[in-house]
């Protein structure tokens, strides 16, 4: 299969959109995706890159900065996402080494990314590109405003 890895444009995020909502089940509004995305674009911490094949957005990951008081700097993985029929050709891995190349030339110690529990398959895949894990996690928020 044919593909190229680029950064994120405006323009993609209904494909962006439709990912998040088709492979990872979250649904958030066209325009609160591009929104996001404008958003995102400006910043120096973040980096969006796609996957294209034939002019169609594939695939997707989001990473950024991740900065704690305990630990070197690093790269974190927000989101990634392929779609089904484009699953098990390559996409994925070539997203994570974008971050990675991203993450070597900021000069980062690695990357990180967090998994849902149910997630095999995805930790399967994640396992097999090098990601290892030292300790669980239990992942808690608090929603301040109504969704």
């Amino acid at each position: 299969m044919n593909y190229i890895i680029r950064e994120a444009v405006i323009p993609d995020a209904e494909a962006i959109r439709k990912l998040n909502c088709d492979e990872m089940g979250y649904v958030f509004s066209q325009g609160e995706t591009e929104e996001k995305i404008k958003k995102l674009l400006e910043t120096e911490s973040d980096k969006i890159y796609v996957a294209v094949s034939d002019g169609e957005v594939i695939g997707y990951v989001h990473a950024n900065n991740y900065d704690t008081l305990y630990a070197p700097h690093m790269k974190n993985i927000m989101g990634i996402a392929v779609r089904s029929e484009h699953k098990r050709c390559g996409i994925g891995r070539a997203l994570l080494y974008q971050v990675e190349l991203w993450a070597a030339e900021t000069g980062a110690a690695g990357v990180r990314l967090v998994s849902g529990a149910a997630r095999t398959e995805a930790h399967a895949f994640y396992h097999s590109c090098g990601y290892g894990s030292d300790r669980q996690q239990l992942n808690l928020r608090k929603i301040l405003t109504e969704e």
